[in-house]
């Protein structure tokens, strides 16, 4: 049988929230000098860099944009490109990015490497939080969030022109 798809958000909708969730970024910290978007590979890095992209427009804080690596079978492991220490990280303002919150296990082991520095704060960011929480761990900027049962599955896709969110 094949499954039904229903298109929540399309590429203007997208747009939209980046916008939005930018504005509410640049809110909370208008009066820094610098900001760490760090995008969870994949679709959260494309993510982020969209993200990055909505707040240079419209303001002239300074970014940086890494991309955080983790291995999902052992997510103790991780990578940040560019290779970041904890005197890189100290007093910086960290915005974690990723496409979807399921059960919140990959954003929360994302937050590791920053945990270990003396960083100033951490933001997260998710274009779609289902609210299937196993780990505690809350968004503070949201495209959109959504009630749906453990067997339905959200799809992101954030290739430029063919951008959409579906759920099936």
């Amino acid at each position: 049988m094949e499954s039904i798809k229903t298109l929540l958000l399309n590429s203007r909708q997208i747009e939209q929230r980046i916008k939005r969730i930018a504005y509410e970024i640049y809110e909370d910290n208008f009066d820094e000098k610098e900001l760490l978007i760090v995008g969870i590979a994949n679709a959260g890095f494309i993510f982020a860099q969209q993200l990055e992209k909505a707040v240079n427009t419209i303001c002239d804080l300074k970014t940086q944009l890494i991309k955080l690596t983790l291995d999902k079978e052992n997510p103790i492991i991780h990578f940040l490109e560019p290779v970041l220490s904890a005197t890189d990280l100290k007093n910086k303002v960290v915005i974690v990015v990723d496409d979807v919150l399921n059960s919140g296990k990959t954003l929360i082991y994302s937050l590791r490497p920053f945990l270990e520095a003396d960083i100033k704060k951490i933001r997260t960011v998710l274009l779609v939080n289902r609210d299937h929480k196993r780990y505690p761990v809350e968004a503070d900027f949201v495209g959109i969030t959504l009630s749906t049962t453990l067997q339905e599955h959200v799809t992101v896709n954030l290739e430029p022109g063919k951008e959409s969110v579906y759920l099936s």
